[in-house]
């Protein structure tokens, strides 16, 4: 039996029943291992789908539009991208919800299946409806696996490696942006397939992956944090013990925890949704409203830029279909180096200076990558040059969006905290940006498109000013030291 999922010794206490553990303590008092490098890649593969679910949707644009069942317009391409996002947001609250109540493990389950069967099917549709249909369900799929893999990476990290890891796990959506681009290119390659077959072809890719990953999450166990406050102490001992024993086997040295470092909980079956509601708007409404800034501006931006990206590449550069991909991958390289390398200074020099900071300067960028291409002053090669500078500065600040959403909320509403912002920040800046700039693209006009880019870097320079007032100083500090939990008995 694999050491991390012990048989079930599941001895749930009543609701209210007091509750001292030191299953907190002891996660963060682990060293670095191969538990926590195998949890990253098991569950921050996550990230890895969405990445490559996003680039071809945008690498096989021109491919729909010649497709003899679909013919989409560019409008229509941008709808596409719309329809991802839509089914992302709802997905993401549904599951996201369920993730609270039922616990992070069924759901990363369940989510994964969604995600599977929904690209496959995609890969199958014969007319607009049903692409647009799937494409939804595809991202209901990728929204409920961010509402779990978050909470169940923060809860299984300690918080000296919190940060950093995060921003790296996120910043792999770069990595399935990476692939993603090479799928298109061999598949869009008229002289290997068939077009109408290369972009079929293209989006079974991602079921074959969601198979590999359902079977690398076997063995991941529930997060202990969780089993904890839902009375299931005793189960959760029980996880704590093997995760610790594969340390101990492998010649670590694991210092004892003081029984001072306990803390008390309330047992419950679930968290209210009036003490959620009361949670984000009342008690904690400043981390709210950070949590939201963040997270609108980040998804106006990218979507805005990265949906409609091979569209401004084919129409203003002349860049051919089967060639789209060699763009995006220099553009996937500077998002994915980004946080690899200023990743590390949201835990020096703190969360709120380097959120501020990227912010900023994303937006600054922004802009003067959107000038040079407003007055014609770009090639397609310069123009990527330009975005792999925005976006190795833009990919960090995205990414620390989803850090503090996931990070300054109690455990008991943290994957429903997730899901939320992620939804309410999807819906304002991304479900609308990729139809919106689908339309300023169609009318040729580099003024208007320009415009659009300088909105986005408004509302960065917005978040930036938020963050730098409000935002949470929560490096290296333990998730119940930076949000109290909301069953804490004192």
């Amino acid at each position: 039996m694999n050491s991390t999922t012990p048989a079930r010794a599941r001895t749930d206490r009543e609701p209210g029943a007091i509750v001292e553990t030191l299953i907190p303590a002891r996660l963060e008092r682990l060293p670095w291992g191969r538990f926590h490098v195998l949890v990253v890649a098991a569950l921050g593969v996550t990230w890895i789908l969405d990445g490559l679910e996003v680039t071809l949707a945008g690498s096989v644009a021109a491919a729909l539009k010649a497709s003899p069942a679909l013919r989409f317009s560019d409008p229509e391409v941008g709808l596409a991208g719309s329809a991802y996002l839509s089914g992302a947001v709802l997905g993401a609250l549904f599951f996201g919800w369920l993730t609270d109540r039922l616990g992070r493990k069924k759901l990363f389950f369940i989510t994964i299946v969604v995600y599977l069967s929904a690209t496959a099917l995609t890969g199958l549709a014969w007319n607009g409806f049903t692409f647009f249909l799937f494409r939804f369900l595809t991202g209901a799929g990728i929204g409920g696996e961010y509402a779990a893999i978050n909470s169940t990476i923060q809860e299984l990290i300690p918080a000296r490696f919190r940060g950093h890891l995060d921003l790296m796990i996120n910043g792999s959506f770069w990595v399935g942006a990476a692939l993603g681009a090479l799928v298109a290119v061999a598949l869009l390659n008229p002289s290997l397939f068939d077009p109408e077959l290369g972009w079929r072809l293209a989006f079974l890719t991602g079921a074959l992956i969601g198979l590999v990953v359902f079977a690398m999450r076997m063995w991941i166990p529930e997060s202990p944090r969780w089993l904890a406050i839902h009375g299931r102490e005793t189960e959760g001992e029980t996880v704590v013990a093997a995760i610790e024993k594969r340390f101990t086997d492998a010649g670590a040295q694991l210092t004892p925890v003081p029984a001072s470092a306990a803390i008390r909980l309330r047992s419950r079956t679930h968290t209210p949704l009036s003490q959620v509601f009361d949670t984000l708007f009342n008690r904690y409404r400043l981390r709210t409203f950070v949590g939201l800034s963040l997270m609108a501006a980040q998804a106006f931006f990218y979507n805005a830029i990265f949906f409609t990206y091979a569209l401004v590449l084919t129409r203003f550069y002349g860049v051919g279909t089967s060639d789209v991909g060699w763009y995006i991958l220099p553009f996937a390289a500077g998002n994915f180096l980004g946080p690899v390398v200023l990743g590390r200074l949201f835990d020096t020099l703190g969360r709120r200076m380097m959120i501020s900071i990227t912010y900023a300067l994303s937006g600054l960028l922004l802009v003067v990558v959107g000038a040079l291409f407003e007055r014609d002053l770009l090639t397609a090669a310069t123009q990527t040059i330009g975005w792999m500078i925005v976006f190795f500065v833009a990919s960090p600040a995205a990414s620390a969006a989803y850090l503090t959403v996931s990070e300054t909320f109690p455990i008991e509403i943290r994957a429903l905290a997730i899901a939320v912002f992620y939804a309410i920040g999807t819906g304002l800046g991304g479900v609308a940006a990729p139809y919106v700039f689908g339309k300023l693209i169609e009318s040729g006009s580099r003024q208007s498109i320009f415009g659009g880019y300088v909105f986005a870097a408004v509302l960065m320079f917005a978040a930036s000013f938020v963050a730098a007032r409000y935002a949470v100083a929560a490096e290296r500090k333990p998730l119940e030291e930076v949000a109290t939990p909301l069953s804490a008995a004192g």
